[in-house]
């Protein structure tokens, strides 16, 4: 199984900048975005791992 390394590292660097963002929210509100921001970061890392599954 072989993934795209530029996309998987450039999805954990966006993912430490908002755990980063997500730490020193002030408030529910702006934490709530910024999950919801994760959330879609994890979906696209998932849509990346069942692509290369299924090219193997």
């Amino acid at each position: 199984m072989t993934f795209d390394s530029d996309s998987t590292s450039a999805i954990d660097d966006d993912v430490r900048r908002l755990y980063e963002q997500y730490q020193a929210a002030e408030t529910d509100e702006e934490r709530r975005e910024i999950a919801l921001e994760m959330g879609k970061l994890d979906g696209r890392r998932h849509a990346d791992i069942y692509e290369a599954l299924e090219d193997e």
